[in-house]
């Protein structure tokens, strides 16, 4: 398969490695100084173009991939609520291919499962509050991260009594702490961490007097984001729309 990547940070360069791996073919890397490169027929020639930029960035890249034809999988976050409904459009009356998640990994499909079942259980046991603490290396600007607000929505979706998520306590990379996790009974919090260089912790706790039920996904590297853009971009080569980490693993 010819792939495209959009973005050549850490994660592109990780993304670089496992394509090749997987008997792949890289045609167009496009990164901040060589835009132009979208009009290239490099980049058209590709089947895929795996985009992890900023939120600043993505929609635009998104819109440069579609007019060259490119389908594209894309881990980045915050741009939905600006560009989201436009495109869900393109992708379902235009034709255009978006694999969007905000986290790729095996591991946090299976957590993510995980997460929905036991909210649809403790629906039953009210005495159980439930808070989430996400904790990131100290470069990450957004927060609380997109893997965060994408369980915190499926908590929500699942226990009657939270209507909503909002931030709770966030510990800054310069130590100190901002906002609390006092929030109201119908809130979900996320608490937010920054500190070293982590890939990624999410925590979703349940406490009650009696009691903590506490489930934790903790990823080793970042290894395990790339391989599932791969997977993803691998199954995007044969279908199209708007598509979910939820249509290529199926639990």
């Amino acid at each position: 398969m010819n792939i495209a990547l959009i973005g050549y940070g850490k994660m592109g360069k990780m993304i670089e490695s496992i394509c090749k791996e997987r008997g792949h073919k890289i045609v167009s890397i496009i990164d901040i100084d060589n835009q132009q490169d979208f009009d290239s027929p490099e980049f058209a020639s590709a089947d895929v173009a795996i985009e992890f930029t900023s939120p600043t960035a993505a929609y635009g890249n998104y819109l440069r991939a579609f007019k060259a034809g490119v389908k594209v999988v894309s881990g980045s976050t915050g741009w939905m609520k600006d560009h989201g409904d436009d495109v869900r459009r393109m992708c379902t009356e235009e034709g255009k291919t978006l694999f969007w998640a905000s986290n790729f990994s095996i591991g946090v499909a299976i957590f993510s499962a995980v997460n929905r079942y036991l909210a649809k259980i403790m629906n039953q046991f009210p005495q159980y509050d439930v808070h989430m603490e996400e904790t990131h290396h100290i470069h990450k600007l957004d927060a609380p991260s997109g893997t965060a607000i994408t369980l915190a929505e499926e908590i929500v979706n699942d226990l009657d009594r939270k209507t909503s998520w909002v931030k709770g306590e966030q510990h800054l990379a310069d130590g100190t702490v901002e906002g609390t996790n006092n929030v109201a009974a119908d809130q979900l919090a996320i608490e937010s961490i920054r500190r070293d260089e982590v890939p990624g912790i999410h925590s979703i706790i349940y406490n009650s007097e009696a009691d903590c039920i506490n489930i934790t996904h903790d990823a080793h590297s970042r290894k395990g984001f790339a391989l599932g853009a791969v997977l993803a971009a691998e199954y995007t080569q044969q279908h199209s729309g708007l598509l979910t980490t939820s249509d290529l693993f199926k639990f």
